[in-house]
């Protein structure tokens, strides 16, 4: 298989990159081109203090670089150079079978809509963004690519994300439930109000031949719960709940972390307790996903956080076979049809 690594973008490009890049490649024998985009000269200089050399690599120089900070649409219209338009071309000209990106979340969203457009049935591309808790990792869509979402949205993002946790999750019925203020069905605002009647309405329609179970309304709390497999949002609310729970995670990490080194004593404990703390630090670490699948675009697109290491790349790049093997592009395109009307 062919893969396309934005190699510039993000926090810590293009080492982190790099690395996983390395560490995937040493790992996974089938991938049989990794491209890595991105000013070639940079790549190079990188690949070589990483003694990096495989013939699997090959470099596609892109000059322009998106910054952070950059309105994503607008500086896909000035940058057409960039290294994430470079790795959404390789997919949209069948060189590459997935493109990866850790940099300007809008850019990608952008590229990916504008150069592969959508699959029939999909009016905005949504990302499911998988989620540690204590029992499982469950998906919350949208995460960010549509904060201004249509009812009819969700109905798609609703089957996606339940094809997709069939397809790489391995769930044979995944549980979908509408983030709310309330579990009770007049609870919310008028936008879940109406998602919810039109959820009910599919269900009424097709019962079990959806790629899903709907639940009905849940809160915030019941994404730690283990009782739902997809947390089905708009972006705005997706986007502000996994910011938050990344936030409260490494909030947590460093109170406990001052508190263990506050006196003797709790050191003495923090150190016998060392590996479950460890433990615990890996489990909730965006990094052991790697990144979140832009689903409803015809190409498997794969964004990764800004802050990506060398670990979210190489599970990324995992996450990206995943993808590939499954062929979930495919069964998106067969549910779609089968439950959307155009």
């Amino acid at each position: 298989m062919k893969i396309a690594l934005d190699a510039a973008g993000g926090d810590h490009a293009p080492q982190a990159m790099i690395a996983g890049t390395k560490s995937a490649l040493s790992t996974y024998s089938d991938i049989e081109t990794l491209f890595l985009t991105g000013p070639q000269e940079l790549i190079y200089k990188e690949l070589k203090s990483q003694n990096l050399n495989d013939t699997r690599i090959e470099i596609v120089n892109a000059p322009e670089i998106v910054e952070m900070h950059e309105s994503g649409a607008l500086a896909l219209r000035k940058k057409k150079k960039s290294s994430v338009a470079i790795a959404i071309d390789l997919v949209k000209s069948g060189d590459a079978q997935a493109a990866i990106s850790a940099g300007n979340t809008g850019a990608a969203v952008a590229a990916a809509t504008i150069k592969l457009r959508l699959l029939e049935g999909v009016e905005r591309p949504g990302i499911a963004s998988p989620i540690p808790n204590k029992h499982k990792v469950i998906n919350l869509m949208d995460a960010g690519a549509n904060p201004d979402a249509k009812v009819q949205h969700l109905i798609a993002y609703a089957i996606m994300s339940g094809v997709y946790a069939q397809n790489v999750f391995n769930i044979a019925r995944p549980t979908i439930g509408l983030v709310s203020n309330g579990e009770e069905e007049e609870k919310g605002s008028e936008f879940t109000k109406e998602t919810f009647k039109a959820l009910k309405a599919l269900v009424a329609e097709h019962g079990d031949a959806l790629p899903f179970e709907f639940i009905g309304n849940i809160e915030g709390s019941d994404l730690f719960t283990g009782e739902v497999d997809v947390a089905l949002c708009e972006g705005f609310v997706g986007n502000i709940v996994l910011k938050s729970c990344e936030a409260t995670a490494k909030a947590l990490t460093n109170m406990l972390k001052e508190q263990i080194m506050s006196n003797p004593i709790n050191k003495l404990g923090g150190l016998l307790a060392s590996g479950a703390f460890k433990r615990v630090k890996e489990k909730l670490s965006p990094d052991q996903v790697g990144g979140s699948p832009l689903l409803g675009v015809r190409g498997n697109v794969m964004i990764s956080h800004g802050g990506a290491s060398a670990l979210a790349i190489h599970n990324a790049i995992r996450m990206s076979r995943e993808a590939i093997n499954h062929d979930v592009n495919g069964h998106l395109e067969a549910a779609l049809k089968q439950f959307i009307k155009t």
